[in-house]
């Protein structure tokens, strides 16, 4: 969710990407549903392992695993503290997706030095 509010919304002032620590297999259907909502389709999305992003260069990672990241990041670290919706119930669902989306647009605002 919060990738592709990023790329919605920020793509003037960065570029998203999103990984997981154990990624599921697919986008949760609940998920797609209450990102079709906000005018997003996911149904290309799959989520992918921060293995896969190895080799990549950031500037910030967003943590929203509920652990800590190693210290090897090599990229500022920041925390969000935002449940997994996966088994949530649906209105619990969009709470989260409305969280993920404020703290997105937060973000942005910052990186465009309007906050």
């Amino acid at each position: 969710m919060a990738e592709a509010f990023a790329r919605a919304y920020g793509s003037d002032v960065l570029i998203a990407a999103s990984a997981g620590l154990t990624p599921a297999f697919g986008v949760a259907p609940d998920t797609l549903r209450v990102m079709s909502e906000k005018g997003l389709d996911l149904r290309d999305h799959f989520p992918k392992s921060v293995r896969q992003l190895e080799r990549a260069k950031f500037d910030l990672v967003i943590n929203m695993s509920g652990f800590d990241l190693p210290d090897k990041v090599g990229a500022l670290v920041r925390t969000w503290d935002v449940p997994d919706p996966v088994f949530l119930d649906y209105d619990e669902h969009r709470e989260v997706r409305d969280a993920i989306e404020r703290l997105v647009m937060n973000l942005i605002l910052e990186l465009r030095g309007e906050r």
